[in-house]
């Protein structure tokens, strides 16, 4: 019986692990820069906006594109974001999604055309994550995932607050 009971626990601690080294696809930016390397998930990695040192990780880390989901008004913290970006030896591609209405099937299609012709992982960012993990949500039910199974990798690319968005377009289809 004792070692039924060890067994029980090894297995438990086993199985906590195997969740705890599961990637997400939204990553800290604090933790990327602490870890000095990132890894996508499936060619793709989600964020709030990056600053220099952080585009150079991504770029040390073998990251090809910068997709910005942010509008051409919103602050970036820096003057030339785009020139930082291209400085690292990234591409820089601008992918604005304003307002709640362009969270849609036909943003999630563009944006899977985008990705379709891009070599090698990509970081899409805009202010927190919510958007990408948005407009990634929809893009995961084109591509055949279930309503849940699509708002459970929204969510964890970073959609927060715009889940009832995205709830509302699923059923619309």
């Amino acid at each position: 019986m004792r070692y039924l009971s060890l067994l029980a626990i090894l297995l438990l601690a086993f199985t906590a692990n195997a969740d705890e080294g599961e990637q997400s696809v939204l990553v800290n930016l604090d933790d990327v820069i602490a870890a000095g390397k990132v890894e996508s998930v499936d060619g793709i990695t989600s964020s709030g906006q990056p600053d220099k040192e952080a585009l150079s990780v991504f770029a040390d880390s073998g990251y090809s594109v910068v997709i910005d989901m942010r509008g051409p008004e919103e602050d970036r913290g820096m003057d030339d974001f785009e020139g930082a970006v291209e400085a690292t030896g990234m591409h820089y591609l601008a992918f604005p999604v304003v307002g709640a209405e362009q969270i849609s099937f036909e943003t999630a299609a563009r944006l899977d055309e985008v990705l379709a012709g891009i070599d090698g992982p990509v970081l899409i960012h805009c202010g927190s994550g919510n958007r990408v993990g948005a407009v990634l949500a929809l893009s995961q039910s084109l591509n055949g995932a279930s309503d849940e199974k699509s708002i459970e990798y929204g969510k964890d690319a970073g959609m927060t607050r715009l889940e009832p968005r995205v709830r509302e377009v699923l059923e619309s289809k």
